[in-house]
């Protein structure tokens, strides 16, 4: 038999290692022949563009260093797989792609956006009596994917941010006069990533001073009441905003724009509460929009998340061969210390087009702070430095195949 992997959605900095995962379990398993990739998603699927993996990684360094390279190695999509019956040409050219290749197997890296994708191939392939199973690996930075624990790519952006918030904190103390530096973190719904710089306390921080997120009650008028309240306590206040914390005033700053899921292209936040604090309180202020870096910033990886992320693609292809089909896998937490999970599979349908929101018991009762409750939640996934391979002082990244770019 043959497998076909694909990968979905925005970049993580542990996507690839999923696609290693699966890629290596393949290797292990003799009654698969070839671990085929598909180009750009489900896209590769429909055009038959897709390339034989053993081609392009030889070694067992080639592994390792995909393995900690970040984005999507074989290219991604944001492409909305109709319903059957409003293209089933569509669902005919995949169908004739993994025929015309022998695929047994589909291996989907994605998030919620992509389960949908699971669901519907699922259900149209055990429609016309085929026996080709569909699986799920959760990726997303968001963490917003319901019945896991957590999704991989998750503790690598949580990581990446926290350092990069501490950073800003030693840079904005410097100066004698007072100031507010409004830090625009990724997050439309769920406000997870923002909510992890919490776990700066632990390290004896007392920044973020506030934190706010799209699960707060957010208006610009409390926000300066809160702004200046910390101003009395501190000279210099830093301040994590999710990019989707609820804010009608801020669309000027915003493009406005939507993607084939109907999701809005959000940021412009920060930028608007910067004009707001010199407006109402006239100190020195900025903001920072970390932007993509959240994404990609492997530098600082956590071992623990892309340790996770390749053991979640082995289980992936593994629970294929047992038979499964239509199912996500995902973390269960037996324990935050020591920390410990177990890797099992739910229907991909209870996953699909559903979001998972950071919990109201540990947002704080004046809506701008995140409780120490959550704390142990976050730090285990940012345990762990991964040896990164580097060449004149920077990092060394798995290089897409001509072919590809």
């Amino acid at each position: 038999m043959n497998i076909l992997i694909a990968q979905s959605g925005g970049p993580t900095c542990a996507i690839n290692a999923s696609l290693v995962g699966v890629f290596k379990q393949g290797l292990l398993t003799e009654e698969i022949d070839a671990v085929f990739g598909s180009i750009n998603g489900i896209e590769g699927a429909v055009n038959d563009e897709i390339l034989n993996l053993k081609s392009i990684i030889k070694t067992n360094e080639d592994m390792e260093l995909l393995r900690q390279t970040p984005s999507t190695m074989l290219g991604s999509c944001r492409c909305k797989l109709p319903d059957y019956e409003e293209n089933p040409e569509m669902y005919e050219k995949i169908l004739k792609t993994f025929t015309t290749h022998r695929i047994n197997i589909f291996i989907y890296i994605g998030g919620n956006d992509s389960m949908d994708t699971v669901v519907k191939l699922s259900s149209y392939l055990k429609s016309v009596g085929s026996d080709i199973k569909i699986i799920g690996v959760p990726k997303t930075i968001d963490n917003d994917l319901p019945v896991t624990d957590h999704t991989p790519g998750f503790g690598s952006a949580a990581k990446y941010v926290a350092a990069t918030v501490q950073e800003i904190i030693r840079d904005s103390s410097v100066y004698s006069i007072p100031s507010v530096t409004v830090i625009e973190i990724m997050g439309r719904h769920a406000g997870w990533l923002t909510a992890s710089t919490c776990v700066l306390r632990a390290n004896g921080e007392e920044a973020p001073h506030l934190i706010y997120l799209p699960e707060s009650s957010f208006t610009p008028e409390q926000f300066i009441e809160d702004t200046k309240k910390e101003m009395a306590k501190h000279k210099a206040v830093v301040i994590a905003v999710s990019e989707g914390v609820s804010l009608q005033d801020a669309a000027d700053f915003q493009s406005g724009a939507v993607d084939n899921f109907g999701h809005k292209y959000l940021s412009g936040v920060g930028k608007y509460l910067e004009r707001l604090v010199a407006d109402k309180i006239g100190c020195k202020v900025r903001s920072v929009e970390l932007n993509v870096m959240q994404r990609c910033s492997s530098h600082i990886c956590s071992k623990t998340d892309i340790d996770e992320a390749e053991r979640i693609g082995r289980h992936a292809l593994k629970a294929a061969l047992d038979g499964f089909t239509g199912k996500m896998m995902c973390f269960r937490r037996v324990s935050d210390t020591p920390y410990a999970v177990t890797i099992e599979m739910t229907d991909a349908c209870r996953v699909a087009n559903q979001e998972k929101l950071f919990p109201k018991e540990w947002i704080s009762p004046e809506q701008n702070q995140v409780t120490d409750a959550a704390i142990p939640y976050f730090l285990p996934l940012i345990q762990g430095e991964v040896n990164i391979m580097m060449k004149n002082g920077l990092p060394v990244h798995f290089q897409r195949p001509l072919q590809m770019r």
